[in-house]
């Protein structure tokens, strides 16, 4: 296989910047063209990055490309991506991989069938802060996961976002727009997920938009926007999930994990860097020395500061992993029983039970400084 694999994507929206800005900070891949249902959108992205707009049908015959980006809305996530594997490329979607856990399935399927790679993201864990945190647990520095915590929760995003009404559709919700990071990170530190419980329920039936430019509109909501969960693992590990867009402020860590000789403390999974944080018996948290991780170095500004942001680092170590006939680290099965955990969470605040997942997966290999360096170009 070629040592650069062509990548295409389709969906130009707001998320898409950050796939065409830092794609070339990586070895494997190469962005050729986008597609949007607005053709105007394909071209505004083109012009700025120097790709080629297309049509959806013209990008999925494209014979340059060999994995195509799904940067679509989640309710049109399983359509796209069954449609990038029917014309024989890769897959690379935004999170949630699909709404449904039968997509999913759908999805993998056919993927398995045509000798298919599918990955997702989010891509988050493979951070600096989360890699250093995953090497410390694994070397036992708080010994065995026995619980943990673990919160998301802000007023909602139409308060920010410009265009916020999907966020509030079924297929939305912050269990399934953000649940993804904490799920994901908790995978990279644990494995899969053995069962759940939940409690939900939603502020209101309907939001006022606050941003612009939309200001003043009133969007449905249709999905939980409060989220309280418990999550089992395979392990034995138990695990407190609260996701709500309902909450003004709150003084909740992001994560916390608790262990049979110590507790660690786990920055944002949303990001990829951070300060982690562990303490022993003796309860003297402390944070734990820095390594050189380069998903850890700054390499943005934000309104919180300077900040790392390597989004993208997914799609290259799946191109990487491609070429060189390795584990994709972001992988469908992964992505899948994310879902699978996010469906059965709505599905046990919907019916006050306890729901088992039908899905497992392993958890991924740590990524190293080496590792890392590897898919730098």
């Amino acid at each position: 296989m070629s040592k650069e694999l062509g990548v295409g994507i389709i969906g130009c929206g707001n998320i898409s910047t950050t796939y065409f800005a830092l794609s070339p900070l990586f070895k494997g891949l190469k962005i050729l063209a986008c597609a949007d249902l607005n053709p105007e959108a394909a071209k505004l992205r083109a012009e700025e990055y120097g790709v080629k707009a297309q049509t959806i049908p013209e990008l999925l015959a494209n014979d340059e490309l060999d994995v195509v980006v799904n940067l679509t809305i989640p309710a049109a996530h399983f359509t796209v991506s069954k449609a990038i594997l029917e014309a024989g490329k890769h897959v690379y979607s935004e999170k949630p991989l699909t709404v449904t856990l039968e997509e999913g399935k759908e999805l993998q399927a056919l993927a398995k069938a045509k000798g298919l790679a599918v990955g997702c993201a989010p891509d988050t864990f493979l951070g600096g802060a989360h890699q250093l945190a995953r090497q410390f647990i694994d070397e036992g520095g708080v010994g065995r996961i026995t619980s943990g915590t673990c919160h998301v929760m802000s007023p909602g995003m139409e308060m920010w976002h410009p265009n916020p009404g999907f966020f509030f559709l079924n297929g939305g919700g912050p269990i399934l727009d953000l649940g993804p990071y904490y799920i994901a990170n908790l995978i990279n530190f644990l494995g899969p997920v053995k069962r759940v419980a939940a409690l939900t329920s939603m502020a209101n039936p309907f939001r006022t938009i606050t941003s612009e430019p939309l200001k003043g509109q009133t969007i449905p909501v249709e999905t939980p926007t409060n989220i309280h969960a418990l999550l089992e693992f395979g392990g034995g590990a138990t695990i407190t999930l609260s996701a709500s867009w309902d909450v003004w402020s709150h003084r909740h860590a992001n994560m916390e994990l608790y262990g049979t000789e110590g507790s660690i403390y786990v920055p944002d999974p949303n990001f990829f860097g951070g300060v982690v944080e562990a303490s022993g018996r003796d309860k003297d948290i402390q944070p734990l020395k820095d390594w050189d991780h380069p998903f850890s170095k700054a390499n943005q500004e934000s309104a919180q500061g300077p900040r790392a942001n390597y989004r993208t680092a997914g799609l290259a170590d799946m191109a990487m992993a491609l070429i060189e006939g390795r584990d994709v680290r972001c992988s469908i099965d992964r992505a899948l029983h994310g879902v699978d955990v996010m469906t059965s969470i709505l599905k046990s605040g919907a019916d006050g039970n306890f729901v088992a997942t039908t899905t497992t997966c392993t958890q991924p290999a740590a990524l190293g400084i080496d590792e890392a360096l590897a898919l730098l170009r």
